[in-house]
């Protein structure tokens, strides 16, 4: 998934997003915006993973979604 289709969908992707990283609050998720960098420094802060791995994740993550 292209991440300016994440980001023009970020309010319908929320919710699957929160389901993957539930230590994620609505608050972090409004501040990542569908921002792929934003995103991964919440995932590394709040499970305390590199950087690399975090990235990695929401990377993988999103190439799984067909939208």
């Amino acid at each position: 998934m292209n991440w300016d289709t994440v980001e023009g969908n970020w309010k319908q992707l929320k919710g699957s997003v929160k389901e993957q990283w539930g230590k994620l609050t609505d608050d972090d998720l409004d501040v990542a915006a569908g921002k792929r960098d934003k995103l991964a420094g919440l995932i590394q802060e709040k499970y305390g993973k590199s950087k690399d791995v975090a990235e990695r994740e929401v990377d993988d993550y999103f190439a799984q979604r067909k939208h």
